[in-house]
């Protein structure tokens, strides 16, 4: 009988192309920080609007700010991991992608912040010591206030990547 044919070794796995790295400048840098700040603020906006009673013209400034949480949460990650690059056609100018981004969130946000004031101010009345009945008002304010620091925020950010790629630089970090 013959001896069984040697075992050959598995083969070797191939180093994953552009395996995923955490980029720690991005995160300790000041746009990973207003990002962070984004999609907090984003996300106390829209909750305070999802949670409470709301209609008519704040269907889009609910719309805006989960569309751009959304987006925000991914240009973080894919930021943050190194992964910027996967995207077809924007990759290479990523940091272009990202000032586009933040002057069209602002946009928004000045928008949708224009609105619930608006709503604000529409529901005052029942900002009264003696109203009895439910009342949107203080959501309302709320979310006024969150949409102003979002609009503040991504502003921010869209001066940074601006000052980023005046300077020459064409990466995020």
């Amino acid at each position: 009988m013959l001896p069984p044919p040697p075992r050959q070794p598995p083969p070797q796995a191939r180093a994953a192309r552009g395996a995923v790295s955490l980029q720690r400048a991005f995160l300790r840098g000041p746009l990973g920080v207003l990002r962070l700040l984004q999609l907090l603020a984003g996300a106390a906006f829209w909750i305070t609007i999802a949670t409470s009673r709301y209609q008519g013209p704040v269907h889009f400034a609910l719309f805006v700010s989960v569309l751009f949480w959304l987006l925000t949460l991914g240009l973080y990650f894919l930021t943050l991991l190194g992964k910027h690059e996967l995207v077809p056609v924007l990759g290479s100018r990523w940091l272009v992608v990202n000032v586009a981004h933040d002057l069209l969130a602002a946009a928004l946000y000045g928008a949708a912040t224009g609105i619930m004031i608006s709503q604000t101010q529409s529901h005052s009345y029942c900002n009264l010591k003696d109203y009895q009945m439910s009342c949107a008002y203080h959501a309302f304010l709320a979310a006024a206030v969150c949409g102003g620091l979002c609009l503040g925020l991504y502003l921010l950010s869209a001066l940074y990547g601006c000052c980023r790629h005046y300077q020459g630089e064409q990466e995020v970090a």
